[in-house]
C-alpha cells in the first residue's frame, strides 16, 4: 500500500502515474500559493494598504522563492533529497496558517516569506521528478506537471472567493487541510523517487546523455535570451495575477466575487494552454512554440485595456491560452542547453519567473498609485513584443546528438 516500486523499465518509459501524482501535488502547491494574491482586495481593506504595499507583499514572497530556488536546485543536482518535497509543503502550510492570523503588515510579510520558502524547495525537485518520469517525452511531461500548477492557480482564487472573501481572513486556515493532502501525495512520490534513484545507480551504463554542439558562449547567450523572455512573460502575468481584479472592479464596478470568476477564467485558460504547449514543442520544435506563445499574444494584450467587460473576459482567455504555452517549452529547451542540470535549470527559471513576477507586482503597484490601474494595463500590453528576440535562439532539434 505504501510502496510504489521502481524497475529498470522506469528509466526508459514514461511513467504516467507518477506524472499525474506530481502534477496533482503541483496543483495543491500552487493552489495554496494563489490564495494570498486572490484575497488582496480583502487584505487591502483589512490593513488599510495602498497598491505599493500590495506589491511589496508579492515581492517579498516571490523574491524569497526566487533567490533560494537556484541554490536548492544546484544542491539537489548533486544530492537528491526525495523527502524534501514534503518539507516544502510543510513550510507552505505553516505560512498559510500564519497569514490567517496575521495582525499587522510586517506579520503578513513574514508569513508569506514562509510560503516563498516552501515554493523554493518544491519546484526544483518536483521538476526533476517530472523529468525522470518523462521517458524522453520531456515536453509532454513538463506540460502535465505545469498543468497541475496552473490548474491550482486557477482553482485557488475561486475557492478563496467562496471560502475566504465572505467569511474573513481567518478562514485561510481551512486551506491547511488541502496542504495535508499534498503531503500525503508527496510521500508517495518520495517513495517512488528513492526507488528510482537506486535503479538508475544500478543501471548507469544504460543511461544516455543528450548533448549538443553549441559553444559555451552560445549557450550563455541563449540562456540570457530565455531569461529575457521569462521577464516579458511574467512581468505581464504579474499585472493579471496582482491587479486584474482591481482593474475589473475599478473600470466596470463589479463585485470582488465577480472579479474572482474572471480571474478564474484567465487561470483556467492558462492551465489549458500549458497542456498544449509541451506536446507541440516535442513534435514541431520548442523554439517555434516559444516564438508564437510570446510574440503572438501581443495584439490581444494591446486591445484588452480598451474594450468592454465581455471582450476583456474573452481576450483574457485568449491571452491565457497563448501565453501559457511558453513556459514548458522554455524550461525543457533550457534543460537541453544544460544536460544533467535539471535542478539548477528548474531552480533558476522558476526562481527568475517568481522574481520577475514579484518585482513586476511591486513596480506596477507603484505606477498604479501614481497613475491608475488602467494605465498599468496599457503599458504592460507592449511587453510581449519582446518575443521577437526568440529568432536568435538556435534550433536544438537539428543539433542534438546522443553520446553513449
Amino acid at each position: 500500500m505504501d510502496t510504489i516500486k521502481a524497475n529498470p523499465e522506469i528509466v526508459k518509459k514514461t511513467t504516467y502515474s507518477i506524472l499525474f501524482i506530481i502534477s496533482f501535488s503541483h496543483l495543491i502547491n500552487d493552489l495554496l500559493q494563489a490564495v494570498v494574491p486572490s484575497i488582496y482586495p480583502l487584505i487591502k481593506e483589512n490593513f488599510s494598504l495602498n497598491f505599493t504595499q500590495i506589491g511589496i507583499i508579492t515581492l517579498t514572497y516571490q523574491m524569497v522563492a526566487s533567490i533560494l530556488q537556484p541554490f536548492v536546485g544546484m544542491y539537489t543536482d548533486k544530492n537528491s533529497k526525495p523527502y524534501s518535497l514534503i518539507v516544502g509543503m510543510c513550510f507552505t502550510m505553516v505560512g498559510l496558517f500564519l497569514v490567517s492570523i496575521a495582525s499587522s503588515f510586517v506579520y503578513l510579510l513574514l508569513s508569506v516569506s514562509l510560503i516563498g520558502i516552501g515554493s523554493s524547495i518544491f519546484h526544483p525537485e518536483s521538476s526533476r521528478v517530472a523529468h525522470l518520469a518523462s521517458g524522453g517525452k520531456r515536453g509532454l511531461a513538463q506540460s502535465i506537471f505545469q498543468l497541475g500548477g496552473n490548474a491550482g492557480s486557477a482553482v485557488g482564487p475561486l475557492l478563496a472567493a467562496f471560502i475566504v472573501i465572505p467569511h474573513g481572513q481567518s478562514y485561510i486556515a481551512w486551506f491547511c487541510i488541502i496542504a495535508l493532502v499534498g503531503i500525503f501525495a508527496l510521500y508517495k512520490i518520495a517513495i517512488w523517487y528513492t526507488a528510482h534513484l537506486s535503479e538508475r545507480m544500478a543501471n548507469k551504463s544504460a543511461h544516455q546523455i543528450e548533448t549538443h554542439h553549441l559553444s559555451k558562449n552560445r549557450v550563455i547567450a541563449s540562456l540570457i535570451i530565455l531569461l529575457v523572455l521569462i521577464f516579458s512573460k511574467y512581468f505581464y502575468m504579474s499585472s493579471i495575477t496582482s491587479y486584474y481584479t482591481f482593474f475589473l472592479i475599478d473600470k466596470f464596478h463589479i463585485t470582488i466575487q465577480q472579479s474572482q470568476v474572471y480571474l478564474f477564467l484567465f487561470s483556467g485558460a492558462v492551465a489549458a494552454g500549458t497542456l498544449i504547449g509541451g506536446p507541440i514543442g516535442d513534435r514541431y520544435g520548442r523554439k517555434y512554440v516559444i516564438w508564437v506563445s510570446i510574440l503572438g499574444v501581443a495584439p490581444f494584450t494591446m486591445l484588452l485595456p480598451y474594450v468592454s467587460l465581455f471582450w476583456v473576459g474573452t481576450l483574457s482567455v485568449i491571452i491565457g491560452l497563448i501565453l501559457s504555452s511558453a513556459f514548458s517549452a522554455i524550461l525543457v529547451y533550457a534543460t537541453e542547453l544544460m544536460p544533467g542540470k535539471v535542478g539548477l535549470v528548474a531552480g533558476l527559471f522558476f526562481g527568475f519567473a517568481f522574481g520577475m513576477g514579484g518585482l513586476g507586482s511591486a513596480i506596477l503597484g507603484k505606477i498604479a498609485d501614481a497613475t491608475s490601474i488602467e494605465y498599468v494595463f496599457k503599458i504592460c500590453a507592449f511587453l510581449p513584443l519582446i518575443g521577437i528576440i526568440t529568432g536568435f535562439l538556435p534550433n536544438l532539434e537539428k543539433k542534438k546528438s546522443v553520446e553513449k
